[in-house]
């Protein structure tokens, strides 16, 4: 008979224990489940694993101590995200254990410690949005899609959240036990099933640690002006460019174009208005600089992943 299928738990400095219970949780009723419906094949099981002094340890009594992991998961931490000497022993590990066959993930800041790995380099990742300006300072060589709630690239998948736990939870369920038991799951668990997105949730966090003091300028400019002013003559001299070289300094700066940004900073204000407010989207739309409520729903539909309306009908408070 097959083995079960085991996923793996790395306690590490500063984790976060009720991410590491509730997955717990999640995959001992999923196994549970598979074993109620006399499902054939191998099963699944997992374990919680550490390093002492150097050494990976089985920390918990459950299945076959001599058994490696099919994926490894690096769960959320608590507190700043894992220092570099910290993460070095866990890294040399995790590389290892990728050679070895063994898939890897992470959730919200577990990508820090993923990252420490080098195995991440050229690739594209998602993590909190929060965190995500950190985590491209200390790792250049990352893309990072903060819209994404999920990314897999197979041997590595990336969640985004601290509760995208819970996503990366049904993926690995659907991946080893069949979307029958995953979709149960989830309906017991009462939690979307895997198909959501990250930026449903998120509101536009701008880059401010560049360094480059011209672009801050304008970008502090543009938050207070709410977007409303954003000729390209009238932003370049505010920040004391050419226009040529003003473009070029807020994409490297920034990351998106001029255009861009300014539509993300006037989505985030509608998203506020469309969730505490009950004006009209319509008039939402006129609010945030839009004479053509047509083109603001687009816009906003591009960005967020949802129309105005679905977006007011899951968060409005």
């Amino acid at each position: 008979m097959a083995r079960a299928a085991e996923i793996g738990l790395v306690l590490y400095p500063g984790v976060q224990m009720a991410a590491v219970l509730g997955m717990t949780d999640l995959f001992r009723s999923a196994m549970e489940l598979g074993r109620k419906k006399g499902r054939a094949g191998p099963l699944l099981t997992v374990s919680h694993w550490r390093l002492e002094d150097g050494v990976p340890v089985r920390v918990d009594a459950e299945g076959d101590a001599a058994s490696r992991p099919c994926v490894l998961v690096l769960p959320p931490a608590l507190g700043d995200p894992i220092r570099r000497v910290e993460a070095a022993p866990f890294a040399a590990w995790l590389r290892e254990c990728h050679a070895g066959g063994i898939q890897l993930a992470s959730i919200c800041a577990g990508a820090f410690l993923l990252g420490e790995t080098g195995l991440l380099a050229g690739r594209t990742i998602t993590t909190n949005w929060v965190i995500a300006e950190t985590f491209e300072r200390r790792f250049p060589d990352v893309t990072v899609d903060t819209d994404r709630l999920l990314a897999d690239d197979g041997d590595i998948v990336t969640a985004g959240g601290v509760m995208a736990w819970v996503d990366l939870g049904l993926k690995l369920i659907d991946r080893f036990l069949g979307p029958t038991i995953m979709l149960e799951i989830a309906r017991q668990f009462v939690i979307d099933p895997p198909g959501r997105e990250q930026r449903y949730y998120s509101t536009f966090s701008p880059r401010l640690l560049h360094g480059d003091a011209a672009i801050l300028k304008v970008q502090h400019f543009l938050q207070a002006s709410e977007a409303r002013e954003i000729g390209l003559d009238l932003l370049a001299a505010q920040a004391g460019l050419e226009e040529r070289t003003f473009l070029r300094r807020f994409r490297k700066a920034t990351g998106l174009t001029t255009t861009d940004y300014c539509q993300r900073l006037r989505v985030a204000k509608a998203q506020e208005h469309l969730q505490f407010t009950t004006r009209s989207v319509d008039r939402v739309a006129l609010d945030v600089g839009y004479n053509d409520p047509g083109a603001f729903r687009k816009v906003f539909a591009r960005i967020v992943g949802l129309t105005p309306g679905e977006y007011r009908k899951r968060f409005r408070s």
